[in-house]
């Protein structure tokens, strides 16, 4: 690694301050891609600013019609909170199969929306739930929010502190795991509202996560397997790689789409 300093902040608005002040920080969070990332030199921020210990951002809280998580979370806090498994139990059980439990002692919410992986389970969510994601600065709608590859809408100096997630009437997330890695091949989140369904997808795409938006209209018509099966998801502009080619994953995408409906439907 290159030489860095070190400082451990006490709060959100000291996090802020030091962030605003330095040419090159970054935030520490979890450290599951940064630290990794600066072992292989693609990173030398020169300032670490290490947000774990901020109580203020580790909050699991129902409000109103939401379910509020705090940016500082751990993957595991989410995955056992009584109130994410009693009101939204598809985003428990998604913060539970990420990684390994190392990673899901070690990750947070905040860290994994921010990083924006292409292969990452919670962007599914958010875009799934329709979330707000909130900063220190402003709120910001999850369609908003991921803009590209690893890529968001966030400022330099912006921090993200909380998350809220409508409750919805039922959802269900399916994910295809890489076997190593446990990113996701293609995972679908899929969440029925009063008036709408929402389909978001990732580990497919080339630019990220997206809103299936052909597979929402279709759902919102007539919610069933067979209508399912006949949206999919063409191969152009889907990630090629060793793991697997553009065809292969598209299919990936239709199959676990199919499989989150059939679980919905009982």
């Amino acid at each position: 690694m290159y030489k860095f300093r070190y400082h451990k902040a006490q709060s959100v608005d000291e996090a802020k301050k030091l962030l605003t002040e330095s040419n090159e920080g970054k935030i520490l969070a979890g450290g599951q891609t940064l630290i990794p990332t600066m072992k292989q030199r693609l990173a030398s921020p020169e300032i670490l600013i290490d947000i774990g210990n901020i109580k203020e951002i580790q909050n699991i809280d129902k409000k109103n019609d939401s379910i509020i998580i705090g940016a500082g979370s751990k993957h595991s806090s989410v995955a056992d909170s009584n109130v994410v498994i009693s009101h939204i139990p598809a985003l428990a059980e998604l913060a539970e199969n990420i990684g390994d439990p190392h990673v899901r002692h070690m990750g947070t919410i905040g860290g994994s929306i921010s990083n924006n992986d292409p292969t990452a389970d919670y962007p599914a969510a958010c875009l799934g739930l329709g979330a707000t994601i909130k900063t220190v600065d402003r709120e910001i709608s999850a369609d908003n929010f991921f803009t590209g590859l690893f890529e968001t809408c966030l400022n330099e100096d912006e921090i993200v502190i909380e998350v809220g997630f409508p409750i919805p009437k039922k959802s269900c997330y399916m994910k295809f795991p890489n076997p190593a890695s446990r990113y996701a091949m293609a995972g679908v989140f899929i969440a029925v509202f009063n008036s709408s369904v929402k389909v978001a997808v990732t580990g497919a795409s080339e630019n990220g996560v997206f809103r299936w938006t052909k597979m929402e209209d279709v759902l919102s018509s007539n919610f069933t397997v067979s209508e399912a099966e006949n949206v999919k998801l063409s191969p152009e502009g889907v990630m090629s790689d060793i793991h697997g080619d553009s065809d292969y994953r598209a299919n990936l995408v239709n199959v676990m789409a199919k499989r989150a409906v059939e679980k919905l439907n009982g």
